[in-house]
């Protein structure tokens, strides 16, 4: 394979890729490259820098030095670490997938289907799921988007362990059946 086509065929690629904030380096000179059906698991403790580079790699952290190139229509689906809805929003669980997505009804049902959040939750407030059933919604958000990676920051935090499991067993059965790459961001090296 020639350097050229192992570029073609990459998704994303970080290199000399350099963060700060104010005068601190965040990251510093980070050489990266994430191909299709790839897992990439970044792990590191915390403030250790794990969620700058995934939201570098996706464009929402500005480089100081270095560069991130993505390839021209990459289709990128997100699980950001935190993600808070206020109480007093009566948002329902359909209601959030639907929020800035062209997700038809049947496609966010599917999703919701394939996540393994039963039908009762679908009409549920979102500030009223459980920790895992709020990450598995955050994963069918992401899936709408039919990305070609799948980039999970800290997906698993708040789960209990048999909760843990079955998120990663999750994450590598949708790896398997769509063939995207997956970067995760934890500070467990379980």
């Amino acid at each position: 394979v020639t350097r050229a086509a192992t570029r073609a065929a990459t998704l994303i690629e970080a290199d000399g890729l350099t963060v700060r904030r104010g005068g601190s380096v965040v990251l510093d000179n980070v050489h990266l490259s994430i191909a299709p059906g790839e897992i990439v698991t970044v792990v590191g403790p915390n403030g250790s820098g794990k969620s700058t580079l995934v939201r570098a790699l996706i464009g929402l952290e500005r480089a100081a030095a270095g560069r991130v190139d993505r390839r021209p229509g990459l289709r990128i689906g997100y699980v950001p670490q935190r993600l808070h809805i206020d109480s007093a929003l009566p948002m329902t669980v359909l209601r959030f997938l639907s929020l800035g997505t062209r997700a038809t009804a049947s496609g966010a049902l599917g999703a919701l289907a394939r996540v393994g959040v039963a039908a009762p939750a679908r009409s549920q407030q979102m500030v009223s799921l459980s920790g895992g059933q709020f990450q598995r919604v955050l994963l069918a958000r992401a899936l709408l988007a039919r990305p070609d990676v799948l980039i999970l920051d800290e997906p698993t935090q708040g789960l209990d362990q048999p909760g843990v499991a079955a998120f990663y067993r999750l994450i590598a059965d949708v790896r398997d059946e769509t063939g995207c790459a997956v970067v995760m961001v934890s500070h467990d090296l379980n």
